[in-house]
């Protein structure tokens, strides 16, 4: 079984959001800021990634992301907040 992320992207700090689940979160990344990601993001300029989480599995994170796409949007604002306060391009730090 090959590992899975679920992340969210946005535009700037409070902007819109985008949550997503993928197995290679590098390759993800690539497609989203090169705007080939989602018409959604491409259309409201999100590429930062602002939050992440690994899973074990793909299946795992399938069904985190389900979980977390019904989430109230204060709620995906507080998961950040607390994981990554200065909303910091986490791309960097995967990427790294």
């Amino acid at each position: 079984m090959r590992g899975g992320w679920v992340y969210i992207l946005t535009n700037r700090k409070y902007g819109a959001l985008y949550t997503g689940v993928t197995s290679d979160i590098a390759a993800r990344m690539v497609q989203h800021r090169e705007g080939k990601g989602s018409a959604f993001c491409e259309e409201h300029g999100i590429t930062k990634l602002v939050y992440a989480e690994p899973y074990d599995s793909i299946e795992d994170a399938i069904v985190r992301e389900k979980a977390v796409k019904k989430w109230r949007r204060d709620w995906k604002i507080a998961a950040i907040e607390r994981a990554n306060p200065e909303w910091d391009d986490l791309w960097f730090v995967i990427n790294c």
